[in-house]
Formats: C-alpha cells, sequence, structure tokens
C-alpha cells in the first residue's frame, strides 16, 4: 500500500495554510465481520468432516438403548395402522360379524384340538416349549 500525499497550499488571499492529504487506493483487507465469518465457517468444516465419526461412536456407545426406542416406536406405529385397518373393516357391513363367527369357530376347533383331552394338552406344551427354544436358543 503506498503512503499518502501530503499537498500544501499557501496561496490562499488571507494567507492561511491550507493542508490537503490525499490517499491513494490499496488491496482491501478484510474486516472483522469477514474474520469472524471464516473462524465459523472454519470451524463447521472442521464439525462436518468429523461428523461420521461423532455419529458412529455415539452408536457404538449408545446402540442397545438406540435400537430399544426405535423398536417401541415401530411398535406404536404399527399398532396404530393396525387398529385403524381393523376400525377400516368394521364400517364395511356384514364383514365384522363374519370375522366374529370366524373367530368363534377357531376358538372351538383349538378347544376341541388342543385342550379336551390330557394327551393333546401335553402335546401342545411339547409344541410351545419346541417354539421356546427355537425363539430363546436354549
Amino acid at each position: 500500500m503506498q503512503e499518502p500525499t501530503k499537498i500544501t497550499d499557501t496561496s490562499t488571499s488571507s494567507g492561511a495554510k491550507i493542508d490537503v492529504t490525499v490517499e491513494t487506493g490499496g488491496a482491501i483487507t478484510s474486516t472483522p465481520a469477514n474474520a469472524q465469518f471464516d473462524e465459523i465457517k472454519e470451524k463447521v468444516v472442521v464439525v462436518l468432516s468429523e461428523l461420521p465419526g461423532y455419529i458412529s461412536s455415539f452408536f457404538g456407545s449408545y446402540q442397545k438403548p438406540i435400537i430399544t426406542v426405535v423398536l417401541i416406536l415401530a411398535t406404536i406405529v404399527t399398532l396404530k395402522v393396525l387398529f385403524a385397518v381393523i376400525d377400516a373393516l368394521n364400517d364395511v357391513p356384514l364383514l365384522a360379524p363374519t370375522f366374529e363367527l370366524i373367530g368363534m369357530g377357531y376358538t372351538a376347533w383349538f378347544v376341541y384340538r388342543y385342550l379336551l383331552k390330557a394327551s393333546t394338552r401335553q402335546e401342545l406344551v411339547q409344541e410351545f416349549n419346541s417354539y421356546k427354544e427355537q425363539i430363546t436358543g436354549d
């Protein structure tokens, strides 16, 4: 940047001395606002570049609670959709009584097949234990 040029003119009629300073143009310097913006931009870039690491460490630390919360939310959404579908089906004429008859028929068959005799009750307990072992892995 160039130094300011000073011009002195003493040719006034009253004999007063006039000083005029002329500055020549130079490079544009960054203002404090631009410096703050650059600093903030740099911090944001650093955080965004390290974001995948932050997310993976957070998920690694809290994997079980996150999965539990997601499963609870999925169950709630599934139940709401199921109840909405059942409510819509109940509005169809003659469909609700038909489903009730089917449910009563299946209940009667289940009682006849598994609950009337001791041998079939034992078979039901064995089948239940088999499913339980398959699920729990015992």
